[in-house]
């Protein structure tokens, strides 16, 4: 009798174990599987942690590798995500994320050889010039799987333009742009991905060096995360004017401050005083 207690509970262990690790093997195919339907890029993950009792994901080192013709062997690399989702909506099949935490480390920007770039390969930028062609009520359907994340928290630290044009070594350019910043309401991948790729971009000249169009990312954002993201499109030029801008009405305010200050210390001093003829 009493073996049979004894082995009750390594029997419940060795369940949970199974459990915890096919838990771990399942949501890491659906990730690899769910980011190579946004992207169309192949993903590598080092490690993920997946929690038995909360819906919690960790995963560390995902990369996502840029499509053969490039030298540069990665696109992105992320050290660390962190994934609170809704246990209930992944059981009916549905991705519901009710937060994500990125911590991208490197948003590499690559033109090969042939003058191709890299970001073209991704599938959101294929599937935006698409619709762009396509009269509006004709649009085909985009097989993406379904994803609602309630709250994205972006960390990009650098991102790296490489330019193998002009042959090897390639002409390089480091941007340290240091975002921090939280979306609320993503309701599709395309926006998700989309989304990343205009913060990454905003602060650099990638976009004017590359002829890239950002703006035909930008149609695919709605809601809140549009508003957000066209801020993302104003343009260097347009930043400095506005800085002018800011800078004469402030020059203007301090010259009419120390205006008045003069004249009222010219009321209360002896100097300052017309004789009366």
């Amino acid at each position: 009798m009493k073996r049979k207690i004894i082995i009750i509970p390594v029997i419940i262990l060795a369940i949970l174990a199974a459990l915890f690790f096919g838990k771990n093997v399942i949501i890491k195919s659906s990730v690899t599987a769910g980011v190579r339907a946004m992207t169309g890029l192949k993903l590598s993950i080092g490690s993920m942690n997946v929690g038995v009792f909360k819906s919690l994901i960790g995963i560390n080192e995902l990369r996502l590798h840029n499509p053969t013709g490039f030298e540069d062997e990665l696109m992105i690399d992320l050290p660390e995500i962190y994934v609170d989702y809704d246990l209930g909506a992944f059981i009916a099949g549905k991705t519901h994320l009710e937060e994500v935490r990125l911590n991208l480390k490197e948003f590499i920007v690559v033109k090969n050889e042939a003058g191709e770039l890299n970001l073209d390969s991704l599938k959101v930028v294929g599937t935006a010039e698409e619709e762009e062609v396509l009269d509006e009520g004709k649009k085909g359907e985009t097989k993406m799987p379904e994803l609602q994340i309630d709250l994205l928290v972006l960390r990009i630290d650098k991102v790296i333009y490489k330019d193998y044009s002009k042959g090897t070594p390639p002409k390089v350019k480091e941007y340290n742009v240091n975002i921090n910043e939280r979306y609320e309401n993503i309701t599709n991948p395309e926006t998700f991905v989309s989304l990343i790729i205009l913060k990454a971009l905003k602060n650099t000249a990638i976009a004017s060096l590359t002829n890239f169009d950002l703006g035909k990312l930008q149609r695919g954002i709605s809601g809140t995360v549009k508003k957000t993201a066209e801020m993302a499109l104003e343009t260097p030029g347009k930043a400095i004017d506005v800085g002018k801008e800011a800078g004469e009405r402030v020059k203007e305010t301090a010259k009419e401050t120390v205006d008045k200050a003069a004249d009222a210390i010219k009321k209360l001093l002896p100097f300052g005083k017309k004789e009366d003829k």
